[in-house]
């Protein structure tokens, strides 16, 4: 039996980016309601690689009102943050419908409408909260390699038991690249590492002085859309992604890695790297990042690249329509678990 429902506000997407606006939702009393598409929160952290820890310590970690469990130097596991998003939700009492899986959102004479199955929600205001990361993206260099080689992208990597071969090649030099990388290496396997040097970000020597708050403080304040480093840094992480946070280029050669050129394509179905060189990998570990996936958003406010236009999260052409927790949303910190809240607290304000 199909049914309506109306609210004030819809969110949609209950990670930590969904869960910092219903906690603002709340305190101002909104009539709202937060879809899931997960049977349970923290869903899409456990079923990251086994040995993650989050790349920013938990004093760095927490949600409006409520800190990380734990040390405040350590950094927390995959599992950690997903049972932290799972008693935040919890201990804010914040409406949540699990399993629901929205199919469209349109526009109508009233507002919006939000399809899940049968059900048809209506809204005023509708926040995407659906995080920064969706569909992997593999380069289609990976169809000219033979099929003896085997691939799967860093989403579906779990730990070196999971990979064929001796010989990897874990293509794309950030974060997830390099961490994977180092522990495929410290397993005793060959790895090549191919892309770009991405930079970094010396958390490390930010964090010895007063817990790494000072690093925090610039992570938040200068590198933002308000500040010319902040500005060129956004067009640098959107074209090349993050820099790396924890991660050194000395340790990871350290481990054993071998740092290569970027690949350039293949010759007889073995993967070859800018300047000729070709490697006989057993098997390709694609860390290349996501793609935006908003096909079921029926309204006309994205790019060529699938990205919204937005001013701080705000639709300008779709008025009641706001998104939160996009990659460099208004920060370098905007998708992550530390840093989303100011974006959740600047979009209820204007709902």
């Amino acid at each position: 039996m199909s049914r309506d429902e109306q609210f004030n506000t819809v969110v949609i997407g209950g990670g930590q980016a969904g869960l910092a606006t219903g906690y603002f939702l709340s305190q101002q009393r909104k009539h709202y309601l937060i879809l899931d598409e997960n049977p349970r929160l923290g869903t899409p952290w456990r079923k990251r690689w086994d040995s993650l820890r989050l790349f920013t310590p938990n004093h760095s970690n927490h949600l409006p009102g409520m800190k990380f469990p734990g040390e405040a130097s350590d950094f927390p596991t995959k599992d950690e943050a997903a049972a932290y998003l799972e008693a935040y939700a919890g201990r804010y009492q914040l409406p949540i419908q699990q399993g629901a899986k929205v199919t469209r959102l349109a526009r109508n004479e009233s507002g919006y409408q939000i399809s899940v199955g049968d059900t048809s929600y209506h809204a005023d205001h509708v926040v995407v909260a659906t995080g920064a990361f969706h569909t992997p993206f593999i380069p289609p260099i990976a169809q000219q390699l033979s099929p003896d080689i085997f691939q799967l992208h860093s989403d579906d990597y779990h730990n070196p038991g999971n990979i064929q071969g001796k010989n990897i090649l874990v293509v794309g030099a950030g974060n997830s690249g390099a961490e994977i990388a180092t522990e495929l290496s410290r397993a005793g396997i060959n790895v090549w590492l191919a892309g770009r040097d991405v930079g970094r970000i010396p958390a490390d020597t930010f964090g010895k002085i007063l817990g790494g708050k000072p690093y925090w403080w610039f992570m938040r304040h200068v590198m933002t859309i308000n500040t010319p480093l902040g500005r060129r840094m956004k067009s640098n992480v959107l074209t090349h992604g993050n820099p790396l946070i924890r991660a050194r280029r000395e340790e990871i050669r350290a481990s054993g890695v071998e740092f290569t050129p970027r690949l350039a394509g293949a010759v007889s179905g073995k993967p070859q790297l800018e300047g000729g060189r070709i490697l006989a990998a057993d098997s390709v570990i694609w860390a290349t990042g996501f793609k935006p996936d908003y096909q079921w958003i029926d309204l006309p406010i994205f790019d060529s690249s699938g990205h919204p236009f937005h001013e701080r999260g705000v639709i300008g052409d779709a008025p009641g329509l706001f998104f939160v927790g996009l990659h460099f949303q208004t920060g370098l910190t905007s998708s992550l678990m530390g840093g989303v809240g100011e974006d959740a607290k600047y979009i209820t304000s204007q709902i």
